[in-house]
């Protein structure tokens, strides 16, 4: 079957709202017992085009040139409308028309009409783009301390300004059962997660973790210079952990890393969220292996510092989202998200990140 021109399908299927704006505008003219109009006469939005051409330029020929058809089927055009409407639109004049009372009602209408549903499609396609919708983005607790993840949010909201874009704080367990449920769409991810079927996993960057400490520890005033420690030098201390049970991953790296440099760690009181383990921290109850972006949250009995040896834990940052996913807005989002982790430069000496290679 041979497809119509974009403007003529826009028409066709818009044709039954045409009729009925037709028979709207015939009924605030003329009231609804005096105007009887065919249903199955075909007024469709190409003849109010042809109307509108003829009321603005005032002149058959001119809008018949401007349409870019004869001047003889226009005038037809123009005669069989005031005919179904039983309506004269236009008065002739020696050189050209001029629109009567209902003429001009008819007009105010008829553009109303053509720009309500111009709109209506091109919304339809800017939707399509990825332009317009919405997108709910999962972030873990400690994702927004890095620069990465406000940079891109930014980003995206100045490229696509129409998209309703929600941000949602969860750990990684319910993350993943909101992003499977369709009831999330992205996820800023902390864990190396080996990827399920059901989801794509971005790696996006990897950086060092630190060591938050008492301010008033021992380790603390030794290296008030900002030297680094070794993991050994915190063998005897007690570490608080955050998240064990519904975002484990800073945990089993604080575990992982503390076996490989020879010690198993003592544990203290466990916290809900990394800022409730700084506050821990922060009261003197511990110490706590933090990602690098977390020097960027300043509290009050608070010192980081740097780790070092082949034992370093890292802390990475990923991106997960459904597989075959068809939001267009969601493929646009990862998208940006992907190329601006390629174009990451940071400098390791003041945020710890690393960039990935890759």
């Amino acid at each position: 079957m041979q497809k119509l021109p974009a403007q003529q399908r826009h028409d066709h299927l818009l044709i039954e709202q045409g009729r009925y704006i037709i028979c709207e505008i015939a009924e605030v003219l003329y009231g609804s017992g005096k105007i009887h109009i065919e249903m199955d006469m075909a007024m469709e939005l190409r003849h109010l085009r042809h109307f509108v051409a003829v009321a603005e330029e005032g002149h058959i020929t001119r809008a018949a040139e401007r349409l870019g058809m004869q001047q003889p089927p226009l005038s037809q055009r123009i005669k069989a409308i005031e005919t179904e409407l039983d309506v004269q639109l236009f008065r002739r004049k020696a050189r050209g028309v001029e629109l009567t009372e209902a003429g001009r009602v008819f007009l105010d209408r008829a553009r109303a009409t053509l720009a309500q549903y111009d709109g209506a499609f091109e919304a339809t396609r800017s939707a399509a783009r990825g332009e317009q919708g919405r997108l709910c983005v999962g972030v873990m607790p400690t994702a927004p301390f890095h620069p990465f993840v406000p940079f891109v949010i930014r980003a995206f909201r100045a490229a696509f300004p129409l998209v309703s874009l929600t941000l949602d704080e969860c750990l990684r367990k319910e993350a993943l059962e909101r992003l499977r449920n369709d009831q999330m769409d992205v996820a800023f991810m902390r864990a190396p997660l080996a990827e399920p079927q059901s989801l794509v996993v971005n790696p996006l960057l990897v950086e060092p973790m630190v060591v938050a400490l008492p301010s008033d520890h021992a380790l603390a005033r030794r290296d008030r210079g900002g030297g680094a420690l070794s993991l050994k030098d915190l063998a005897g201390e007690t570490f608080i952990v955050y998240a064990r049970q519904l975002g484990p991953a800073f945990y089993e790296a604080t575990m992982a890393a503390c076996l490989k440099a020879g010690f198993s760690p003592r544990l203290g009181q466990e916290a809900p969220r990394i800022t409730s383990a700084l506050s821990l921290v922060a009261v003197g109850l511990g110490i706590s292996l933090v990602p690098a972006c977390m020097q960027r949250m300043t509290m009050d009995g608070i010192a980081y510092r740097h780790l070092k040896g082949t034992s370093q834990p890292k802390a990475v940052l990923n991106l997960a989202s459904r597989r075959g996913e068809p939001s267009p807005v969601v493929r646009n989002f990862v998208s940006l998200v992907r190329r601006a982790a390629r174009n990451l430069h940071t400098d390791p000496g003041k945020s710890g990140t690393i960039r990935r290679s890759g």
